[in-house]
């Protein structure tokens, strides 16, 4: 999933949901001498990619996509999947999503010295463009996919990944009205085991 869907599924534990935010940009062991929740929000943005790359209607809908897409089809359903959520916020979250967005950008401000470097300069990209909000336009989705392409090393078709994606939307609802439900669930009960509220 995408950063939306993460920092939703952390819960509102505003630690929880800046460890849910760096997920993406610390590898290895969490750190020991990070507050308790902010590990419990990485340990559970890794367990939200573990769950969501081996949930079978991921890996079936994976499949759907046609060369060259199928490769970066991981990227493309994570993304798209927030633009759903973006879309159906309020039937998720009793906060609307502009507000939930601002909230947190401003988490990432207040504990910006916290932030690694990466981290720090992604905020400053979701600011510039009211990401996570944003997500809910379809251009934005565009604009997002050229912007991760863009960064990786290899030459790639992420910038016409909603060719692809139109394509393909049908389908790719049908499995977010599915599968989404079944995330919420396990992330909930992830909290619950770890005493995160």
């Amino acid at each position: 999933m995408n950063h939306l869907a993460h920092a939703l599924l952390a819960g509102p534990d505003p630690d929880c949901r800046l460890g849910g935010m760096l997920g993406d940009f610390v590898r290895g062991a969490i750190d020991p001498a990070l507050a308790n929740g902010v590990g419990h929000g990485i340990a559970l943005h890794r367990a939200i990619d573990t769950y969501t790359d081996t949930h079978a209607a991921i890996v079936d809908a994976r499949a759907l996509f046609e060369p060259p897409y199928r490769r970066y089809a991981g990227i493309l359903i994570d993304i798209w999947f927030d633009h759903l959520l973006a879309r159906d916020f309020d039937r998720w979250s009793a906060v609307p999503l502009q507000s939930f967005s601002d909230d947190l950008l401003a988490l990432l401000d207040d504990r910006s010295p916290e932030l690694p470097p990466a981290l720090q300069r992604f905020s400053r990209y979701l600011h510039a463009r009211d990401l996570p909000a944003a997500y809910a336009g379809r251009e934005m989705i565009g604009e997002v996919l050229a912007g991760v392409g863009s960064r990786l090393t290899r030459s790639n078709p992420l910038a016409q990944g909603m060719v692809e994606i139109s394509r393909l939307e049908a389908e790719l609802a049908q499995v977010y009205a599915v599968f989404f439900p079944q995330l919420v669930g396990f992330a909930e009960r992830w909290r619950t085991v770890h005493g995160i509220r």
